[in-house]
């Protein structure tokens, strides 16, 4: 037997893009996935891409996750904590949601509302040394996507002295995966192909997730709902702290031992076809002629390692194992 697994909210996209990392992992043995209204139905009749793996969703309580060793909560947001804190103390939990990124309860209140459930480890292993806190820690938050396209594409430069943190600029765009399985009469078909939409400008709930892990200090972040399936392109511009100095190189130092990060070759630029069905971020820099801002655009599979992928990259270290364990660098083409 391997690591017993178990994902709470496996209906949604999210979910079943965890189904299916963790059905083909080498040391997980999925035991467990539980849905609200699918439960009692087989997981492939809400996912026909999984087809052939048997199992049913049960019910989200907790004596359904209690006989696990590892917990992936793919919940809506606000719905984790009270999950979380009626498992064992046994249990190692990877929260999908947001209910546990934040350190700043004013933040959470003002972005999300409600109750400030309290921090845990943040799930990003890129960061400086925060492989090592991921892998001692039993409970772990992982990233917002958008928040990892953009903290990936600024954090070594602000932590550089490369651009300063008072003036950043994010354009980030996503695939409809990101904004949930629930039928919506925007995210239909004919009124997304075609068309290219901000949304909550001025006020997305990434903003102190990716503020809190960057450094920024200022952010100004526009959302743009693209029409694809999944992906995120994200195009981070800031102001030079020391003029002269290679963006790319910078990123690049700070990513030699990342195998999931890809600081692609000088005139390479990311698209999200690249990225499609990986775990890998890609990147490229430049100093743009006019304004001397520099420019990173970042790309990743907003379900991989915006999601489901940087869950288990997380519990992979959690549970002692290479961080690289049943996940692709590889994207899907075409």
């Amino acid at each position: 037997m391997g690591i017993k697994v178990g994902v709470a909210g496996a209906s949604g996209y999210a979910g079943g893009e965890l189904l299916r990392l963790l059905a083909g992992h080498p040391e997980f043995d999925l035991t467990v996935a539980t849905a609200h209204s699918q439960a009692g139905q087989p997981v492939a009749a809400v996912h026909p891409q999984l087809a052939g793996l048997d199992l049913v969703f049960t019910a989200t309580e907790p004596d359904a996750l209690a006989d696990v060793d590892l917990v992936f909560l793919a919940l809506p947001h606000g719905q984790s904590a009270a999950l979380a804190a009626a498992l064992p103390s046994g249990v190692k939990v990877v929260d999908l949601g947001a209910d546990h990124r934040l350190t700043d309860a004013a933040a959470w209140q003002r972005y999300y509302g409600g109750a400030h459930a309290g921090a845990w480890t943040y799930g990003l292993p890129e960061l400086p040394g925060q492989r090592a806190v991921i892998a001692a820690a039993t409970r772990v938050a992982a990233t917002g996507c958008y928040a990892v396209a953009t903290t990936l594409a600024l954090a070594p430069l602000v932590a550089a002295g490369t651009v300063a943190p008072d003036d950043v600029v994010v354009v980030a765009a996503s695939g409809t995966s990101g904004a949930g399985r629930a039928a919506r009469a925007h995210l239909l078909g004919s009124e997304v192909m075609g068309d290219l939409s901000p949304y909550k400008v001025g006020a997305h709930q990434h903003v102190p997730e990716i503020k809190q892990a960057t450094g920024a200090t200022t952010l100004s972040f526009t959302p743009v709902l693209a029409p694809m399936p999944r992906g995120i392109l994200a195009t981070v511009t800031a102001l030079p702290s020391v003029v002269g100095t290679d963006p790319r190189a910078v990123l690049a130092s700070a990513y030699a031992d990342s195998p999931f990060v890809h600081v692609l070759p000088a005139g390479a630029w990311p698209h999200t076809a690249a990225t499609l069905g990986s775990n890998s971020c890609h990147l490229q820099a430049a100093v743009d002629v006019d304004s001397g801002r520099v420019i990173v655009v970042s790309a990743i599979d907003n379900l991989g390692k915006g999601a489901a992928g940087q869950a288990v990259q997380c519990a992979n270290l959690m549970s002692g194992l290479p961080e690289t364990t049943g996940l692709s660098v590889f994207g899907v083409a075409p």
